[in-house]
């Protein structure tokens, strides 16, 4: 398997699109916000045209409304890389939901802990008094190391992990084994100069705009998705709905999503290190197609 990781904006899917084609691929979303159908400006999820080109696989798979667990992702993911290995393509893994991807590279065995519905209800209406950093917070007084590597703003998770601790008195992150992948694994890795990536993201932001971001929100709220859900919490998404809301205005929803979204790279970072001995780095401000693919080719030998 070849996983294509980095940052966000940093131009994994346009390359990872030209590789896999060249590669009798098929590409594996590993990108948390790419599952949910209705939610494809806010997400910069590939094109029609791009979707075209290469099977893709783990988009569009779930209505925003329905919650997508990391071990509903891992098992499904699994499902899919097996398959694409049975018809002798080649799996491309690809996304900068960290969390996802170690999951799959490292072959995560996760806790077998049973949902406790009272205590999660107890920790959402926790959640509505202290709010997503509160809950942060907390988790990082129980278990610093889940704290840390749960990228992004969602609180989904960090309630996952917390109801994991409370339920069993034991850390999340001590109870995730590791049992290895079925299979060889090259993992890419992109990178850019952060200034680049910070105006590549500011550029995306302005493009989603143009292209109805506002809309696109306005649709998911009037078909009743709530916006304290996992999947409208995304960045863009909430503070968009905020806006729609009366609670701020557009420009400050604007500065809000590019904020967060430079945040959401520097957690990725936790992720995808550029001292990881398993990645193999390349800029990707100079088309590295060409490299990678050799290496590509080298591996496969």
């Amino acid at each position: 398997m070849i996983a294509i990781v980095g940052p966000t904006a940093v131009g994994k899917t346009d390359l990872a699109i030209r590789l896999a084609a060249a590669s009798q691929g098929e590409i594996v979303s590993a990108d948390s916000r790419l599952f949910y159908r209705g939610m494809d400006i806010g997400t910069a999820k590939p094109s029609r045209e791009e979707l075209a080109q290469v099977p893709h696989h783990l988009i569009d798979v779930a209505t925003p409304d329905q919650e997508w667990s990391l071990a509903t992702y891992l098992s499904r993911a699994q499902e899919v890389i097996r398959e694409i290995h049975q018809r002798g393509r080649l799996p491309f893994l690809v996304g900068g939901t960290g969390q996802y991807v170690q999951a799959i590279v490292e072959g995560w065995d996760l806790p077998k802990i049973k949902p406790n519905p009272d205590l999660r209800e107890i920790l959402d209406r926790w959640a509505d008094e202290v709010g997503i950093d509160g809950m942060r917070a907390r988790l990082a007084e129980l278990d610093p190391d889940s704290a840390e590597r749960i990228d992004g703003p969602n609180l989904r998770r960090i309630i996952r992990a917390l109801e994991v601790i409370l339920t069993s008195g034991r850390k999340f992150s001590d109870q995730r084994g590791k049992v290895g992948p079925s299979y060889r694994i090259l993992s890419i890795g992109l990178i850019r100069p952060r200034e680049e990536l910070y105006q590549r993201i500011d550029q995306r932001i302005e493009m989603m705009l143009n292209q109805g971001l506002e809309a696109e929100v306005k649709s998911l709220l009037d078909a009743g998705y709530r916006p304290e859900s996992s999947a409208m919490s995304a960045i863009g998404y909430k503070q968009m709905a905020a806006y729609l809301s009366g609670e701020n205005t557009l420009e400050e929803a604007v500065s809000q999503i590019k904020s967060k979204t430079r945040k959401y790279v520097r957690q990725q970072a936790n992720w995808f290190r550029d001292n990881d001995p398993n990645i193999i780095w390349f800029s990707a401000s100079a088309d590295p197609h060409d490299e990678i693919l050799n290496e590509i080719q080298h591996f496969l030998s």
